[in-house]
């Protein structure tokens, strides 16, 4: 073989080797695909609609910045105690305190709302003597004027999986309290509804009582007593056996929930719990603590990360 033609063939292999690596390698300057918001929610909890302390202009104006924002959210996500107390008051204050809330979202909310059953929605456990016989006791009621077949469920929207639990159940001796957990029956099924979601599809959970949180050390003098103290009906108590499962499945992205009318965010073994404040601060009396009148922005989106953002939407205490 000629040197000449030696050459053009060398020539040839590494210009070839070039083409190749150039074809392998984004081209200088390129951008990595942007990701894309597939769905913004406004996440507002514990309302607690009464008739009194102009509870339910509150809350519409709470609906009404959310919506008012030049990027509006796509859903409403309620997170529970949408109403002040129904563990231990009559039908007649129940049925209005329904009717207050109820008028509210349906006069002033635009977008879809998925609703989650609070402690505060469940009617009479703090008096079972006198209303369990009634036939709307416990969390009928609150199911059939939200429409729910049960008080925990799964959906799909946007490329994200959504699981919105029950956290609020009758303490072992079905004595007039409530703790923080879920009953065998719904362990069973979010372990099947994980184990069905695909391993890509992000998943967003919801509850109204915090899995995991730190702001519930610091709801009261909880230290007191040398030692810290916490209540079950606080904090889920089967918080280590919820964990246990989403660590199975690192798609589980971010879990919210409301209850202590604080906020605040924590991070375990890849998981974002928020606990996103009160739309009604401190039962429509002030502040509660550091937290003020508020909800929650979250953004998803397409490759499973998100923002969850806490606003004060201008509310004050009215005399």
């Amino acid at each position: 073989m000629s040197e000449e033609r030696l050459l053009t063939r060398r020539n040839l292999l590494a210009g070839t080797a070039a083409l190749a690596a150039g074809a392998a390698l984004p081209a200088i300057g390129s951008a990595a695909p942007a990701k894309k918001r597939v769905l913004r929610i406004a996440h507002m909890t514990d309302m607690h609609v009464q008739p009194e302390r102009q509870a339910a202009l509150g809350f519409q104006r709470c609906i009404e910045h959310a919506q008012g924002q030049k990027d509006k959210p796509n859903m409403i996500f309620t997170g529970g105690d949408l109403i002040m107390d129904s563990l231990n008051a009559d039908k007649d204050r129940v049925q209005k305190q329904w009717d207050i809330y109820l008028n509210v979202i349906r006069e002033n909310a635009d977008v879809p709302v998925e609703h989650c059953i609070g402690n505060h929605d469940v009617w009479g456990w703090s008096n079972r003597s006198k209303y369990s016989s009634e036939s709307k006791f416990g969390k009928i009621w609150a199911m059939e004027l939200l429409k729910m077949q049960k008080p925990y469920r799964s959906f799909d929207k946007a490329g994200w999986h959504f699981i919105i639990l029950d956290s609020v159940h009758p303490t072992k001796d079905n004595g007039n309290g409530y703790i923080a957990r879920l009953d065998d029956e719904q362990y069973e099924w979010l372990k099947d509804d994980l184990a069905k979601t695909p391993a890509k599809t992000p998943i967003f959970v919801m509850s109204h009582i915090p899995i995991i949180s730190v702001c519930s050390m610091f709801d009261g003098e909880n230290e007191k007593t040398g030692n810290w103290v916490i209540p079950g009906s606080w904090l889920h108590i089967d918080a280590r056996r919820i964990k246990d499962a989403f660590k199975k499945h690192p798609n589980v992205k971010i879990c919210v929930s409301g209850h202590e009318h604080l906020l605040d965010q924590v991070v375990y073994n890849n998981v974002n719990y928020f606990c996103n404040g009160a739309v009604c601060g401190g039962w429509w009396g002030g502040d509660y603590y550091e937290c003020t009148y508020g909800y929650s922005m979250i953004d998803l989106y397409d490759d499973g990360t998100f923002t969850n953002k806490y606003i004060n939407y201008g509310w004050t205490t009215k005399p």
